[in-house]
């Protein structure tokens, strides 16, 4: 491991994945007096009552609190009735069933990041959808208090909300333990590729969250969590790891939720979906990402017009025998190296967690020595698929 004159890690390997140093972290108590805005503590998880948080004299105490226990405590807290008039969350659930039977009966088939094809119902960007068939639930459920406060107090003002609707119906298998977007959503060595720094940072650009639409008991499968493992620095290699997974098997915890409860979560805690051993209940959940409004280039740039443009260039460059480094860090400066956003209803992951990127198409155009015609209706394709 590179250390830094302070002793800080500059790069991670999987060899520094150590799970004794794992339990080391992760084999804490939570004390109650960490979290005197809770009404307590459940299984190592603060548990807060909304209506407590609504009535608090000192709106940023409360933040303080919350981003504390999100990101130094054990990384995930549950707010009770978040969501406190029933009907906003019903008629949210019909515009989602609706959403849900109109996909089902079109026969496409909605693939899952962390579990198999088929035992999920899954709505990709239900936000836009939500938003242009029911838009008067959708603005009474937004205009949620609860979401805001934990938004702000992660991100910042200018966050992004995003949601995607997962349904895990009886029977249905859980996820495999995982950590989330940005970093959790690439291949092992694609993460490795990027300095500690990064993996230090990219929590803290997301928020993660889901809200109950159902009651769920532990049987039907509530997000399973290991609280403090979002403190570990190379999570982000070591969650693939089979000893850390099996890890995960033995010590996560797992709340029951009511009908408009929020969970709210450091997107680097090991976390899955867990398995539905109901007979009865079709476990519904509206996932939220929020995201930094930094993440963000500052120009607009046509990438696809920039990319048609070189690539005669790179395949001159080639057939002159420029080195293969050479030409990848043409490709980088030209092409959109990361696969989002996208539209996962028509961009859906094939080979990994996430679809090819521009860069990919335009690395494998050069390799393939593709005629320009051919790339311009890739490119072109790519990005119909990318619209929403």
């Amino acid at each position: 491991m590179a250390l830094t004159a302070a002793g800080s890690a500059i790069w991670l390997f999987e060899e520094d994945c150590d799970l004794d140093a794992f339990r080391a972290l992760v084999e804490r108590t939570t004390d109650p007096r960490d979290h005197p805005y809770a009404e307590g503590v459940e299984r190592n998880v603060p548990v807060y009552d909304s209506e407590r948080l609504r009535a608090a004299a000192d709106r940023r105490a409360v933040q303080v609190e919350l981003v504390r226990a999100m990101l130094d405590g054990p990384g995930v807290v549950v707010l009770k009735r978040a969501f406190p008039d029933p009907r906003v969350v019903d008629a949210a659930t019909a515009a989602f069933t609706a959403l849900i039977e109109e996909e089902r009966a079109s026969g496409a088939a909605r693939g899952d990041h962390f579990a198999k094809p088929g035992a999920n119902d899954r709505v990709w960007n239900a936000l836009e959808k939500t938003a242009l068939r029911a838009p008067e639930a959708f603005a009474d459920y937004y205009a949620n208090d609860m979401l805001a406060l934990v938004s702000e107090a992660w991100l910042g003002p200018g966050y992004q909300v995003t949601s995607q609707i997962n349904v895990v119906n009886p029977g249905g298998t859980a996820q495999s333990p995982h950590r989330d977007y940005h970093l959790g959503f690439l291949g092992r060595e694609r993460a490795a590729g990027y300095p500690a720094h990064v993996h230090r940072l990219s929590p803290v650009l997301t928020l993660q969250g889901a809200v109950a639409h159902c009651d769920m008991p532990v049987e039907s499968g509530p997000t399973l969590y290991l609280p403090y493992s979002q403190t570990y620095e190379p999570g982000y290699l070591a969650w693939r790891l089979p000893e850390f997974a099996a890890y995960f098997d033995a010590h996560h915890v797992q709340l029951p939720l009511e009908k408009g409860d929020a969970v709210f979560f450091n997107p680097a805690l090991f976390h899955a979906a867990g398995h539905n051993r109901s007979t009865d209940i079709r476990r519904m959940a509206n996932l939220l990402q929020v995201s930094s409004a930094f993440g963000r280039a500052m120009e607009t740039v046509d990438r696809e017009a920039m990319a048609n443009a070189v690539f005669p260039v790179l395949l001159a460059r080639k057939a002159e025998g420029a080195p293969e480094d050479a030409l990848r860090r043409v490709v980088a400066a030209t092409a959109e190296g990361y696969a989002f956003p996208t539209n996962l209803d028509r961009d859906p992951p094939v080979d990994g967690l996430a679809p090819p990127s521009q860069a990919d198409t335009l690395w494998r155009a050069v390799t393939e020595e593709w005629s320009p015609a051919r790339l311009r209706e890739a490119l072109r394709a790519g990005a119909e698929r990318r619209r929403t």
